[in-house]
């Protein structure tokens, strides 16, 4: 069975698993309505995807027009201006075959400049709270990549007290120090407010460099269900976080069968060892 936590404080319990709808970036139709089965049947009840995600709102919108009560649904928009991100928004319902999402997210933003627009007069977050306002979305949140990731969502929880996070989090990663001091800081302030922190690139075993594209992904991943088993339960060994399945469906029997056999946090030891037997490396420095 897989573990749940609170989500935040919207009074939602999730999975500690949510599933990262971009891994339908690419799909077909069949495969997307085969993955979405296995996620209920496993018990995964929260889904998260973005418009950025190409396909993903689409494909998700037939399956889930049937299914939409069992889950606390999450899209994502890049647009930072008032009107755009609002007629997005009812884009992504259409797409999505619901008169609602659960939680509404401001994607990637990192960048100084489009933070500025966003949070400034006729920006996304005045289009965010005349949607919350108005029952089309309940809760309102911010993600992003990069190494001030952390450092940018402590921005934006100045800003605004938003209701969730989303953030790179994993062993290799946490040993940047500038990244990990970013992470603690944001992670004390959620801790305090009960804001949900999402994390993403739990198996991450760096960039993608040389090597061959097997997976729907743009970095590499790890594959070995040893190494993703103690990459997740490393994770989820961190009792305050959630981890957002990686973009492929191929995957995501391995990352699930390493959530439901979670039990305790892998130990730093273990870590290392993959890291060297693995070639783990930080995504981003």
């Amino acid at each position: 069975m897989l573990p749940t936590l609170e989500f935040g404080r919207t009074g939602h319990t999730s999975s500690r698993l949510i599933f990262g709808a971009c891994a339908f970036y690419d799909c077909t139709q069949d495969d997307a309505d085969r993955t979405l089965d296995l996620v209920l049947e496993k018990g995964i009840n929260h889904i998260d995807t973005a418009v950025g995600y190409n396909k993903s709102e689409g494909l998700m919108g037939p399956w889930l027009k049937h299914h939409r009560d069992q889950f606390f649904l999450a899209t994502k928009t890049e647009i930072r201006t008032r009107r755009e991100a609002k007629e997005e928004l009812y884009q992504s319902l259409e797409r999505l075959k619901t008169d609602h999402v659960d939680l509404w997210q401001m994607h990637c933003l990192i960048d100084p400049q489009e933070w500025e627009t966003a949070m400034g007069p006729n920006g996304a977050l005045e289009a965010f709270l005349e949607a919350r306002e108005e029952g089309l979305v309940k809760y309102l949140g911010v993600t992003g990549h990069g190494i001030d990731a952390a450092d940018m969502h402590l921005k934006s929880l100045e800003r605004f007290d938003f209701d969730s996070v989303l953030l790179p989090y994993n062993y290799a990663q946490m040993q940047h120090p500038q990244y990990a001091a970013g992470f603690s800081k944001l992670e004390e302030i959620c801790t305090d407010r009960k804001v949900a922190m999402q994390t993403i690139k739990s198996i991450s075993r760096g960039p993608m460099g040389d090597q061959p594209k097997v997976y729907n992904m743009w970095y590499a991943p790890l594959d070995d269900q040893k190494a993703i088993d103690h990459a997740v339960h490393w994770v989820l060994g961190n009792p305050k976080v959630f981890l957002n399945t990686p973009a492929d469906i191929t995957l995501l029997p391995k990352v699930i069968e390493a959530a439901e056999n979670f039990e305790d946090k892998t130990s730093d030891d273990i870590m290392e060892r993959d890291m060297s037997a693995f070639g783990i490396e930080p995504l981003f420095s």
